[in-house]
């Protein structure tokens, strides 16, 4: 696999640090640097390895696992186990003593194991006092909740390889839970800045469309209102274009009220568009229909690479980190998201069109001449209200000139 320079970068400094911070932006193929260390160190161990792969949510611990298999299948063997609540193929447990009953088999026959978990559910596998070779943190920012530390830090001290992979790196000014504490998360060994990413082809630079209106926008009001300017927006897009788009709504409660109470999926089923909503409490929809997670998102994996198909996709903090949504050319923000939060969901959409990563790779299309692009730039939209939004717009403008501009890393202190 022929790897892009910053990518070589980091496996080389992997290669020579024990523990170490990966910051890539969002779109910059973090995980298959991660994938290609794991790859090149199984083949290379003739005693049996245990690799733990920690993730923020269980949606994307079931990803990762996908893309691990996708890489590593028929170039090296190793068995699998998920620690963590939710419904897998495969053997998935939380209890301990599945854990290191695994973890003998494994030694015993020389094999060697891949074990996908979640910030929530690592606890288990450091209970389960077993040998851990290498571990990988993706999204890391998650792993300094207060929660989640006391085991990354248990793992980290413990493993022989810890690696921890992020585009918004978390910090505290005591040193304590941030991961400016070296003692447990090592130092940057690789810093990506994005306008390099943009330059060399990876990602595309996002364009912020601020859409501004004169109506007040109150708590009581504010599905009507929100369904209305989400119409809107829409409805204003270039029909020849199959647009693919995700909503940030502000909260579970207004989201479910703009779908069940208002017109909203009726009008953008007469615009073309298929509807997709996912929040914890109301589970996946496609197209009025409630479907399994697994299915939402294998739907929105197809659809996605799909240049044909148009959808709207609406989620409440769900989709805005880490999942690989392929194709989403907009994203409309009804909510003032924090640092993290909006730098991840900008992400989103950043992402090179399939078609166009080929023109780049075939010679083509020039990298980082993205005018000449199908999908020149990702597009974020945000509602400006007479009372509401304005601030938003600033932060978002603040934000991306810091990102795509100066070419900063993005660093928030823990909470």
């Amino acid at each position: 696999m022929q790897l892009r320079p910053h990518q070589q970068r980091a496996l080389d400094a992997m290669d020579i640090a024990d523990k170490g911070q990966i910051i890539v932006p969002t779109g910059g193929g973090k995980t298959v640097v991660m994938m290609q260390h794991c790859l090149r160190h199984l083949r290379e161990s003739s005693k049996s390895q245990t690799v733990v792969i920690v993730a923020p949510r269980i949606l994307l611990s079931n990803q990762l696992y996908d893309e691990f298999f996708t890489t590593l299948n028929g170039k090296v063997f190793a068995e699998t186990i998920h620690v963590h609540s939710g419904e897998v193929v495969g053997l998935s447990t939380t209890k301990v003593q599945t854990i290191q009953c695994h973890d003998a088999v494994c030694k015993t026959a020389n094999l060697h194991q891949l074990i996908f978990t979640t910030y929530h559910s690592l606890h288990k596998i450091v209970d389960a006092g077993i040998n851990v070779d290498i571990m990988y943190c993706d999204e890391a920012h998650n792993s300094v909740q207060r929660n989640f530390f006391v085991p990354v830090a248990a793992m980290s001290l413990s493993a022989k390889y810890s690696y921890f992979f992020t585009a918004t790196r978390r910090v505290a000014n005591s040193h304590d839970r941030g991961m400016n504490n070296r003692l447990v998360f090592g130092d940057i060994i690789e810093n990506v800045p994005a306008p390099e990413l943009i330059n060399n082809g990876s990602i595309l630079p996002p364009s912020i469309v601020p859409y501004k209106t004169d109506i007040v926008r109150t708590k009581y009001s504010a599905a009507t209102i929100d369904s209305n300017t989400v119409q809107d927006i829409i409805g204003r897009l270039d029909e020849e274009n199959a647009a693919k788009i995700l909503v940030a709504a502000p909260n579970t409660r207004v989201l479910w009220n703009m779908l069940s109470q208002t017109d909203l999926i009726t009008s953008l089923e007469l615009l073309g568009y298929n509807v997709l909503h996912i929040t914890s409490k109301h589970g996946a929809y496609v197209n009025r229909t409630k479907v399994g997670r697994e299915e939402f998102f294998n739907t929105l994996s197809s659809w996605g690479k799909d240049a044909t198909k148009k959808f709207v996709v609406f989620h409440y903090s769900i989709l805005s980190e880490g999942i690989n949504v392929p194709g989403l050319t907009h994203t409309i923000l009804l909510r003032n998201l924090n640092i993290v939060e909006m730098a991840q969901t900008i992400g989103r959409v950043i992402r090179v069109d399939k078609q166009d990563a080929q023109d780049i790779a075939n010679g083509v299309l020039t990298p980082g001449v993205c005018q000449f692009y199908r999908k020149p730039c990702g597009y974020v939209t945000v509602p400006v209200h007479s009372n509401y939004g304005d601030k938003t717009v600033k932060r978002l403008q603040n934000l991306m000139d810091m990102i795509f501009v100066d070419g900063k890393s993005v660093e928030s202190l823990v909470r």
